[in-house]
């Protein structure tokens, strides 16, 4: 599938008035931020390893939250997202929180021909590959910006729950790859709650309906895994985990501890997130 940056220019629209709503129901960011807070879970803490002194690319960085809990782990950070609210809410909370990292406004792939530079460290997370629409070429654009021996980490989730509608019936195909319309990004901070408002929830704005409908891509684990080995990575590590961090988007989720998600009490366990590493040659 070739890149759709018409599809690109429609959710930017739709993240622009999601991320508004998002973040109306998160505490003082920046104060938590100063305080040592870290919006980054074990997982990818773990995947990421030691980021002392090293330049560090967040892909699809969203608000900024997590690249500043980057900074406090030692790395120089670059954000990138395609939402303009999304960059400036990062560069405000950037400066307000006294954690300096460079973000940059862009679709994705017109970045990776245009950055110029190189990182030993490529992350993502969490609802990023629904907006690829062509993933080789995304995986090519991480390939151009790792230095030699760098890594790639990817915490995200699983696209076998993706087939689920929220009473987890089979909903979707998992091997559609035709791309699908949305009414819009949603509220999905609303609906999870403090599972993914570590400073503290607030009820913000209610009963968000975005006006801008969205365009989402359904990917497999073989099409990322595949991807990225065909733009001459090396898959070092995939783990499956049986629950999603902080997203609760199914009835009867419970709490493992942690804000770790997982299915109702009596269900069979499925992968419900997962991490990868690959490294550059």
């Amino acid at each position: 599938m070739t890149a759709r940056p018409d599809l690109h220019e429609a959710n930017r629209q739709s993240w622009n008035a999601a991320t508004m709503a998002h973040n109306s129901h998160k505490g003082d960011q920046a104060s938590f931020l100063r305080r040592g807070g870290s919006t980054l879970f074990p997982e990818e803490i773990a995947l990421l390893g030691d980021l002392e002194g090293l330049d560090v690319a967040h892909l699809q960085c969203n608000a900024g939250q997590d690249s500043l809990s980057l900074v406090q782990r030692g790395a120089r950070v670059t954000g990138v997202d395609i939402s303009d609210e999304a960059i400036a809410f990062a560069r405000a909370l950037s400066r307000d929180s006294g954690l300096s990292a460079r973000f940059e406004r862009a679709d994705l792939y017109d970045w990776f021909a245009s950055a110029g530079r190189r990182f030993d460290v490529v992350f993502s997370s969490y609802g990023a590959l629904c907006w690829l629409s062509d993933l080789a070429a995304w995986a090519d654009g991480i390939a151009s910006v790792l230095r030699p021996g760098g890594r790639f980490v990817l915490v995200e989730f699983h696209p076998i729950a993706m087939v689920f509608g929220p009473d987890w019936r089979f909903a979707y195909d998992y091997f559609n790859r035709s791309p699908m319309a949305e009414t819009g990004v949603g509220d999905y901070v609303a609906l999870s709650g403090e599972g993914l408002t570590p400073d503290g929830f607030k009820t913000g704005v209610v009963d968000f309906r975005n006006p801008h409908p969205s365009f989402e891509f359904q990917w497999g684990v073989g099409d990322v895994v595949t991807a990225l080995a065909g733009a001459g990575l090396r898959i070092a590590r995939l783990v499956e985990y049986p629950y999603a961090n902080g997203w609760r988007p199914f009835e009867g989720m419970r709490d493992l501890g942690g804000r770790r998600m997982a299915a109702p009490e009596g269900m069979a366990r499925i992968p419900l997130m997962y991490g990868l590493v690959a490294t550059s040659h």
